[in-house]
């Protein structure tokens, strides 16, 4: 390192004197930390038509009930990024999934006979969801610059974790009970916190800033790239999330599905999504994430106005969301292959904190909007035009903006 250094009269690059292997193992074992923290954070999406049903919700209060872990989970993020720039994933990822064992407990044991007890435990379950901010940084560090727009997405693939959720979390309800599922992510959130403390390690070199957290955030906020990207992320990450919880409902409800099939169907479109995410970051080292983002916001804006007229499920439909789901998952990969390219180095995760918090807050609303407008006038159609316009606007975004912060940097 100090022959690199006299050589260039600058220090290496982030992650350029780690091994190969190393690299990979600490890739792998953060990015099954942000899976397992991630079903934890999807627990009650899955359970959303049974809650309507044996509490008597209404449309909208389902909707609340799988939108505040969303966001608790995405507002969270801001502090736990800036505490991963200063305390490391080493100690962060073993903390907060620890953290989130809690709420899961509770909910499981005690907190899902009442509405309010649902949102008391939901809220604290939002934990679970700022595991995000905790892994970009940590992966950001370990690999040099013309690897990480592909090794952030093999991480962000660990947002697989809803499938998870959704392939499990019903069917251990009705072969034991409401309780099992959530006693078995807490036993694994438990066998995730104790191997994270002894197998993870935080990159040679990584960057620890001296500034106290709230220095660091507001010199976060006067970086470009900070909003930007978080407007990006709103859009690409927002709408993943959106659909991964609110997806059974609309099923159930616009082409009358079983709770099992929409939950199936919805697992389909998140794994579409996972599979996709480290593609568009893989894309985005090899043509640069303006081009990946852009074709995702187009692909989004058509699928979302077809859906708007609700075609049949059969092929039209399923082409439409499955479309959407391949989108949105390359969409959000491409935005911190964006990140990584545009932020400095030692405020990676403050950047990613806020960027996170506004892909979880852009999934929170749009469950409430759908909900409130099927309430009001049964109809998806008004939500879903929306999301289109919505794309489309971030598209012209990302083509003047985002290209030219591109091509000063």
């Amino acid at each position: 390192m100090a022959a690199t250094r006299r050589e260039t009269g600058k220090e290496p690059p982030l992650g350029a004197t780690t091994t190969p292997n190393r690299r990979w193992v600490m890739l792998t074992v953060a990015t099954v930390g942000f899976a397992v923290n991630f079903w934890a954070w999807a627990l009650l999406s899955p359970l959303g038509p049974l809650f309507k049903d044996s509490l008597s919700l209404t449309s909208f209060q389902q909707a609340l009930l799988v939108a505040v872990p969303v966001v608790v989970g995405s507002v969270g993020r801001i502090p736990v990024g800036a505490l991963t720039d200063r305390f490391g994933g080493r100690v962060m990822f073993p903390l907060v999934s620890v953290i989130t064992i809690v709420p899961v407990l509770f909910l499981g044991l005690a907190g899902h006979s009442s509405l309010a007890a649902l949102l008391v435990g939901g809220f604290f379950l939002g934990v679970g969801g700022t595991a995000f901010a905790v892994g970009v940084p940590f992966v950001n560090a370990w690999f040099p610059p013309e690897r990480r727009g592909l090794a952030i997405g093999v991480f962000g693939a660990g947002m697989g974790g809803t499938a998870i959720s959704a392939l499990t979390t019903v069917n251990l309800v009705k072969s034991w009970s409401v309780e099992m599922p959530f006693v078995v992510t807490a036993v694994v959130l438990a066998g995730y916190a104790v191997v994270a403390w002894f197998v993870l390690s935080d990159a040679p070199g990584r960057p620890v800033p001296s500034e106290s957290v709230g220095r660091r955030l507001a010199a976060t906020s006067r970086l470009a790239v900070t909003w930007q990207a978080a407007a990006l992320y709103a859009v690409a990450f927002g709408g993943y999330v959106a659909f991964s919880v609110y997806l059974p409902a609309y099923l159930k409800t616009a082409y009358g599905l079983t709770q099992a099939d929409a939950a199936n169907r919805m697992a389909g479109f998140v794994l579409l999504a996972v599979v996709m995410r480290p593609l568009g970051g893989w894309l985005s080292d090899r043509f640069g994430p303006v081009r990946v983002l852009t074709a995702s916001f187009g692909v989004v804006a058509a699928g979302a106005l077809v859906q708007a007229f609700t075609p049949p499920l059969m092929p039209l439909g399923t082409f439409a969301f499955l479309s959407m789901a391949a989108a949105l998952g390359a969409g959000s990969g491409a935005v911190f292959a964006l990140v990584a390219l545009l932020a400095p180095a030692s405020k990676v995760g403050s950047v990613t904190g806020v960027v996170g918090a506004a892909g979880g807050l852009g999934g929170f609303v749009p469950p409430l909007v759908m909900g409130a407008l099927y309430g009001a006038f049964s109809s998806y159609a008004l939500g879903l035009g929306a999301l289109a316009l919505v794309a489309f606007g971030t598209l012209l975004f990302t083509a003047t903006v985002v290209r030219k912060a591109v091509e000063e940097a």
